[in-house]
């Protein structure tokens, strides 16, 4: 290792803006516009492209592709960037592509992020902070993955779907429409499974905030109303419950269809 902890072998273009704590390990090559903040770890064998950012502590993994185009026919060679935040564990063979143009130029990801292996996560992506992707979890293009949220091993996103906040995505899921928040999916194609109550134990949700969530997830999907009748119901217990509000105010900014 030279002095700031580059690696002989590894290839830094000299536009490239490192911490003066930044390690980067054998044979990686991180390319011109790439920012990498104070005590951030970057294995061998990584490759980062420009325009990167990446904030402080986060740890990569060797064979990852940081920061490549966007897997997009209608991408020109426009500048576009990748965004990621402070605290990341990103590791083996994850491929976090840039934006474009037509998604608002930039795939961001946030802080205390858990990517493992095999992950992908396409152009125009956002994805909030303390997530969990297990192996071979998949986003395709302008997915939005709110916090705490956990995709299991080998679940799919189809494009433009969100996943809201605290909600649990089960192993296998392939997801073509919106999960509000707090709510639990599984089989082939996703299918409303209850809620995270175990996941939200753990954060510290109090057993009054989980009865209001329960009872919203019962009118949204066991009552069998029309969508309409039980978002007018979501509506009239929002003042008495931040859960509720939050997961209404989700299902009223959807593009896609609820899955349901």
């Amino acid at each position: 290792m030279t002095m700031r902890g580059i690696h002989p072998t590894a290839v830094v273009d000299e536009s490239t803006k490192l911490a003066a704590d930044v390690s980067v390990g054998a044979y990686s090559v991180i390319g011109a516009g790439v920012e990498i903040g104070a005590g951030t770890q970057i294995g061998a064998h990584v490759v980062i492209e420009g325009a990167t950012r990446i904030g402080r502590n986060n740890r990569i993994w060797q064979f990852a592709s940081v920061g490549g185009d966007p897997q997009d026919k209608k991408f020109g060679g426009e500048r576009s960037e990748l965004v990621i935040g402070d605290d990341n564990m990103i590791r083996e063979f994850t491929t976090l592509n840039r934006g474009t143009a037509d998604g608002g130029g930039a795939t961001r990801i946030g802080n205390g992020n858990w990517i493992m292996a095999y992950v992908h996560i396409a152009h125009d992506c956002q994805i909030g902070n303390h997530t969990v992707f297990s192996n071979n979890a998949t986003l395709a293009g302008h997915v939005e993955i709110g916090d705490y949220a956990i995709l299991s091993g080998f679940a799919g996103v189809h494009q433009f779907c969100r996943i809201g906040a605290h909600a649990f995505i089960g192993m296998n899921c392939m997801v073509n429409g919106d999960v509000p928040p707090f709510v639990m999916m599984a089989a082939d194609y996703g299918r409303p499974r209850g809620i995270n109550s175990e996941g939200l134990k753990r954060r510290g949700f109090t057993p009054e905030r989980l009865a209001a969530i329960k009872r919203a997830y019962r009118t949204l999907y066991v009552s069998k109303l029309p969508l309409d009748e039980s978002r007018a119901a979501l509506a009239a217990w929002a003042s008495e419950s931040d859960d509720v509000r939050m997961l209404l105010e989700f299902i009223e900014r959807g593009q896609r269809p609820l899955a349901r």
